[in-house]
């Protein structure tokens, strides 16, 4: 029977994963759906640095999500300079009209709100391990 239904649980992050990986996942789909409609002369140079970066991010929120919680801290400030990167080659995207308004606002908001959970963990991380 689980055989028959595995494909369902592939859809879904992983047990126990924490909400921001839930939410790198949903900007990736969102994103992927975005990159087929670049220009070709985007799409494989700015369009897959773009879609690296965030593969990136998800990689490291991934990682920091499985260490002790004294060796997360450089993950996720990893994953919020990638953010960061990925942000700026994404408002390059759309100065260069690659991106559309309605596409470029749509990731944006979830990217804004993933960096706030970024923040927010790296200073739980901190205060935790000033206190250790």
């Amino acid at each position: 029977m689980d055989k028959l239904h595995s494909h369902k649980k592939s859809r879904v992050a992983p047990a126990g994963a924490l909400p921001v990986i839930q939410k790198l996942i949903d900007a990736y789909k969102v994103w992927h759906n975005f990159l087929p409609h670049f220009s070709k002369t985007s799409r494989y140079t700015l369009g897959e640095r773009i879609d690296l970066l965030l593969i990136e991010v998800m990689e490291s929120a991934l990682l920091a999500s499985q260490f002790y919680k004294t060796q997360k801290v450089p993950y996720v400030r990893q994953a919020i300079m990638k953010l960061d990167l990925l942000k700026f080659f994404l408002q390059i995207a759309w100065e260069i009209k690659a991106l559309d308004n309605k596409k470029y606002i749509a990731l944006s908001e979830k990217l804004n709100e993933i960096g706030k959970m970024l923040g927010g963990w790296l200073r739980q991380l901190s205060k935790e391990n000033s206190t250790d």
